[in-house]
């Protein structure tokens, strides 16, 4: 088998729906969490633009709500939609988190992050863009980035 470096592991696999599972130090959980990139052209981007998945359904609606966040700025994913997951998720589009791939390349290296095989479905894609662009709380330079 050939040993590909974690660098070109990383931008060779990097696309729309790409999802990594790793440990993110901005989350107050210490837990690996899925993520999903939302680039239109991750490879050529400098900064990628991903997306938090969390089995924390209920807790994440009650935030949103107390917050008086849009309801469709939280995208529920059922395994049926999306078989990467176990049980219902969330993904909450008030929250973004912005990586360079260098940062990606240096946690698959530590073998602190996992690629994940199955993309997320375009239709799941579609929801979460319109979601970062619906949302009072994300900046508008993240959101020119979705726009067309």
């Amino acid at each position: 088998m050939v040993n590909m470096t974690a660098r070109v592991r990383i931008l060779g696999g990097v696309q729309t729906g790409a999802v990594y599972y790793f440990e993110e130090e901005q989350l107050t959980s210490p837990k690996p969490h899925y993520f999903i990139v939302l680039n239109k052209n991750p490879r050529t981007e400098e900064v990628l633009i991903l997306v938090c998945a969390s089995s924390q359904v209920e807790k994440r609606k009650q935030i949103s709500k107390r917050l008086k966040f849009p309801a469709e700025t939280l995208v529920i994913i059922s395994p049926s939609e999306c078989p990467l997951f176990t049980k219902e998720t969330v993904v909450d589009c008030n929250s973004v988190f912005e990586k360079n791939v260098q940062s990606l390349v240096d946690k698959l290296e530590q073998g602190k992050l996992k690629i994940c095989t199955e993309l997320m479905p375009g239709q799941i894609i579609d929801k979460l863009v319109k979601g970062i662009i619906a949302s009072t709380k994300i900046a508008e330079n993240i959101k020119n980035l979705f726009i067309v």
